[in-house]
């Protein structure tokens, strides 16, 4: 299996004013978009040519939306302060770059 091109796990999945799971993953593998909950079961997944990520126009800097197959979820990447001596998590700015780079639309 191919290393993934962005993977970020503790990420607060919601979509409306429902929360998902709060421990969830996103990649970005083999050219689709995964949306996971924290066992691995798939909440949602799409070509990543077809998903459209962006920030939402207000709220903090660790928030990020996507849409996938008609759903738009909000994603919290950051939440969470990183353990001393650990790297912190992506931020979302990091993966809308990722998702626009691995569809060929930029950067």
């Amino acid at each position: 299996m191919a290393e993934p091109e962005f993977e970020a796990t503790g990420v607060r999945i919601g979509k409306r004013l429902r929360s998902l799971t709060r421990a969830g993953q996103v990649r970005i593998s083999g050219g689709r978009v995964e949306l996971l909950t924290s066992y691995g079961s798939e909440i949602d997944s799409a070509p990543v040519q077809a998903v459209r990520a962006s920030r939402p126009w207000f709220g903090p800097e660790d928030r990020a939306t996507a849409d996938l197959n008609g759903n738009r979820y909000l994603l919290t990447l950051g939440e969470h302060d990183p353990a001393p001596g650990e790297p912190g998590p992506p931020a979302a700015r990091r993966f809308i770059e990722a998702v626009r780079r691995a569809a060929g639309r930029g950067d």
